[in-house]
Order: structure tokens, then sequence, then C-alpha cells
């Protein structure tokens, strides 16, 4: 785990949608452990109170957990409410919750485009237009949009995923721009291929991911700490100066 220590970020409240499995539940970690006030949403309610229980036996406080579908956008904004009113105002907001699912190109219906970008993009906005009075009311704040280097690669086989990891930079950008008057940052964070529990269960082949090495400048597989790591950095009053950028971990692939 990150051995960085930020103090600007100890009692300060973070948000952070998809946090109870994989890169998410790195980021619940590591943010707690920083002496954060963290809130974060998930569908998957069991793994999410798993969570909350074994973060609990430490110093820091443990998380704060909302059962929730990022799809749902009045109860996505109901619950960051509520995790304000429960926590105090939102210093950090972090959109990471995502599905890769893969998609055959001449399979791909309407509806599975949808639900993509539904879960992929569409609550990025939703929940940065929510943070956004609280954090205009600070003067400051820390948005973070999860993209990945596949919209920077073009990879192929999941053609909605990739628009949409593509849209979360362009809306990134923007936001930076119309919030950066109010001192609020927003950046993308793009990943490479992190090899999540999910990622070796369901696609990283032997064959696979030395394809991905032999793309990348450095040869080793990218964990969920080095994500977490940089998003840290993001968060932090280390990065006060660092707005609308496309931050990429990815081992020098894209």
């Amino acid at each position: 785990m990150n051995t960085v220590i930020y103090p600007d970020l100890a009692n300060s409240c973070i948000f952070i949608t998809g946090g109870a499995s994989g890169i998410g539940r790195t980021l619940v970690t590591a943010f707690q452990q920083q002496g954060a006030k963290v809130a974060f949403i998930d569908c998957q309610q069991a793994l999410a109170e798993e969570l909350c229980l074994d973060l609990s036996a430490g110093p820091n406080p443990a998380p704060f957990f909302q059962l929730c579908d990022v799809q749902d956008i009045a109860a996505l904004q109901q619950c960051i409410a509520t995790a304000v009113a429960t926590l105090g105002p939102i210093k950090v907001l972090i959109n990471n919750a995502g599905s890769d699912q893969r998609q055959q190109l001449d399979q791909l219906t309407a509806a599975e485009w949808d639900q993509c970008l539904n879960i992929n993009l569409r609550p990025h906005f939703f929940t940065a237009q929510a943070v956004a009075k609280v954090m205009r009311a600070q003067q400051c704040g820390s948005i973070i949009n999860l993209s990945s280097n596949s919209a920077l690669l073009g990879l192929t086989g999941y053609p909605a995923y990739v628009a949409s990891k593509a849209g979360i930079m362009g809306l990134s950008k923007a936001l930076a721009r119309e919030l950066g008057p109010d001192g609020i940052r927003v950046n993308s964070l793009v990943p490479g291929w992190v090899m999540t529990e999910k990622q070796q269960q369901l696609w990283a082949t032997e064959q696979a991911v030395a394809e991905c090495l032999s793309q990348q400048a450095l040869k080793q597989t990218i964990t969920e700490q080095d994500i977490a790591a940089a998003a840290l950095f993001l968060a932090s009053d280390a990065s006060r100066m660092i707005t609308g950028q496309a931050f990429i971990v990815d081992g020098g692939r894209a």
C-alpha cells in the first residue's frame, strides 16, 4: 500500500463510486489509511460490508457505505447528499464505477450501448453536478474521473466501453475549464490494464498478459495500488495546479 502521507487529506470527506471491489476497493482503503472520511457506493452489498468490517479494526474511521446503482441518477445524487449530511462537505469525488463487459460489434444492441454509457459516462457528469455545489462553497475540491488507456489505443472488443472512456476525458477537460474559477480541479486518471481479481479470472490469459507487456515500456503488470497512489496525488494539495489533464498510469503503453 502507498507509503506517502498527504496531511491535507486527513479528515477530508472523500466520495468514491464503485468502491467494493477491484480498483475501487483499493481506493477506499488507501484514502481511509490517510485518515480521510471515506464515503462510497456500490451495488455489491456483501463485498462492501465486508470491506467496511475489515477497515473498522484500525485507528481511522470506518468507511461509510451506501447501496446504489450508478444508473439511478436520483439515488446517486441522494447518496451524495446523505454523505455530506453524515460526514461533511465533500472535498474529493472519485468516479470509479464502471463496466468493461466485452461486446461484439455485429451483435451490440441499442439497449446494451445505452447501458454501457449509463454506467461508464453519464454518472460522472451528474455526480460532478451534485458535488460542485458543495465544492463551490469551499472554493476548493478535486474531481477524479477514471478513464482507460483503451480509449487512447483504440482497443477492439468493446466499442461502447472505449467510446465512454474517451468521453470521460473530454468531459473532464470541459468541467475543469468550467469549475476552475471556483478552485475546483478536474482530472482524468487513465489506467492501463490493471490486474484486478476480475481481470485475472476472466481475461488475463498468459498470452494476453505477455502481449500487453510487450507493448509497455515498463515490463511489469499494473496493480490497483499503482492507481491508488496516483489518485492520492491528484486528490491532494500536492497537485494543486494540475487540472484538465489525462494522468496516464499504463507502464508506457499508450
